[in-house]
């Protein structure tokens, strides 16, 4: 899951629905990014419309949390 995501969106005090709307792609592929199901990366198009939704200037925006450690 993309932690920093979500984090933010709730920050933001709005609902996957309304970023989605905001970001102007489907609430599935939302939440499908905001899970990181399958791995699903936004293009950079979509990852823009997304940081401008969520007026978010960072760039770890869409970074996987849950990602192991290969030195484990």
């Amino acid at each position: 899951m993309r932690e920093k995501l979500k984090k933010v969106r709730l920050n933001c005090n709005l609902t996957q629905e309304q970023i989605a709307n905001k970001a102007g792609i489907s609430r599935v592929h939302y939440t499908q990014i905001e899970n990181a199901s399958n791995n699903k990366s936004p293009s950079l198009e979509v990852a823009i419309s997304i940081k401008k939704a969520l007026n978010y200037q960072g760039d770890d925006l869409f970074l996987i949390s849950n990602v192991p450690n290969k030195n484990n």
